[in-house]
């Protein structure tokens, strides 16, 4: 069990503002919350970038670029875009593996990314909340195709892979086709947890046993951390920091119209990790874990 344990913020998500009032929108509030965030413990910084008239995901290369360079240009941290959020109301239509990850490759070309999402799988986007209401909810989906274009991205550019786990099944088929791509560096497994989604489990003592025992038999060793959409982490952090997990909080993932900022997640989560007896990874410890291949 790691002794050290790096914390992520996830500053805004595939959220408009209302569903997620306090997300940054802007490149400048980005940035500042990114930096604000960093000063406070987390050496991980994942973001989306929104189009400013619209108020909705945008995934321009140059957005993300401005944005990372610009958290970079004060603190040193690991700063890491998103994928366009196929099957939303941003993006309803599957595109093809190369649209989906332009903006991945374009920026991992400028030598700008460290890590990238690349998730495992498919599942159905269902809110409790819309289920009562008879209203219909949406199939995330990544083909097999995307998810080999994906590892074949962070083969040749030697970005880390970040597996969304939105259901068990995902560690299975990362596992096995991580495997298919012998250069790729180790893939961190994010267990997606959720109070109002209906996918995976919800964030529970038994979900947590559940999900280590599938890594210890498909990838024993490989860093994994607790996160989740719609999701209060608080009560099982504890639990989570004594079986060896990292740590994601933020406004992409706390309980959706919050009226707790990116800052109040990060601080709350710092206290867990001190409370635990854990030291907080810096930037240098989270590199470290996840050296890069020369």
């Amino acid at each position: 069990m790691t002794k050290s344990t790096w914390l992520e913020v996830a500053l805004n998500g595939p959220w408009g503002r209302d569903t997620q009032p306090l997300i940054p929108i802007t490149v400048p509030e980005i940035v500042e919350q990114g930096i604000a965030c960093a000063k406070e413990g987390a050496a991980v910084i994942h973001v989306h970038a929104y189009d400013v008239k619209t108020g909705r995901q945008w995934d321009d290369p140059d957005i993300y670029a401005r944005i990372i360079e610009g958290i970079r240009e004060k603190v040193d941290v690991i700063v890491y875009p998103t994928l366009p959020f196929v099957g939303s109301v941003d993006l309803p239509t599957i595109c093809t593996p190369e649209e989906r990850f332009a903006a991945v490759e374009e920026l991992s070309r400028r030598g700008l990314l460290e890590w990238s999402v690349v998730d495992p799988g498919s599942c159905n986007f269902a809110l409790f909340s819309d289920i009562e209401k008879d209203k219909l909810g949406f199939v995330y989906p990544n083909p097999e195709t995307h998810l080999r274009h994906g590892l074949a991205l962070a083969q040749r550019y030697n970005f880390v892979p970040a597996y969304a786990i939105y259901e068990p099944g995902f560690i299975r088929l990362g596992a096995a086709l991580a495997r298919r791509y012998p250069g790729a560096r180790q893939a961190i497994y994010r267990l997606m947890f959720s109070n109002q989604y209906t996918f995976g489990f919800p964030p529970e003592p038994y979900a947590i046993d559940s999900y280590r025992h599938m890594l210890d038999a498909e990838v024993p060793g490989a860093p994994w951390v607790v996160s989740g959409l719609g999701v209060d982490l608080r009560k099982i952090l504890p639990y989570a920091l004594e079986a060896g997990s990292h740590i994601r909080v933020g406004l992409e993932d706390a309980p959706l119209a919050t009226d707790r900022t990116n800052l109040e997640w990060v601080g709350d989560a710092v206290k867990a990790i001190h409370a635990a007896g854990k030291s907080l990874a810096t930037i240098k410890d989270v590199r470290a874990l996840l050296p890069i291949r020369s």
